[in-house]
């Protein structure tokens, strides 16, 4: 019987707020930057992203942004894939 390995965490983090200008990804105010929350995977952020955008779709100003973090926290692995 083979062993199956854990899926290993990509970890993703949602997180938005209101830009200072749509030209540029620079926050109005960093202290109300509306941290959504952290996400196992992709597919779970994508959802979470979605639905904070929705919420604020009435100001053209509110941004939100998923970074994949184990990209910050495992930079290494990326490039063994390239």
């Amino acid at each position: 019987m083979a062993t199956m390995t854990p899926k290993k965490q990509l970890l993703h983090l949602v997180f938005g707020g209101e830009l200072k200008d749509l030209e540029g990804i620079e926050f109005k105010d960093l202290d109300a930057l509306d941290i959504v929350g952290i996400y196992p995977n992709y597919a779970e952020a994508y959802k979470a992203w979605k639905a904070a955008a929705q919420r604020s779709v009435d100001n053209a100003h509110m941004r939100y942004f998923i970074v994949h973090m184990h990209r910050l926290l495992e930079p290494d692995e990326d490039e063994e894939k390239a």
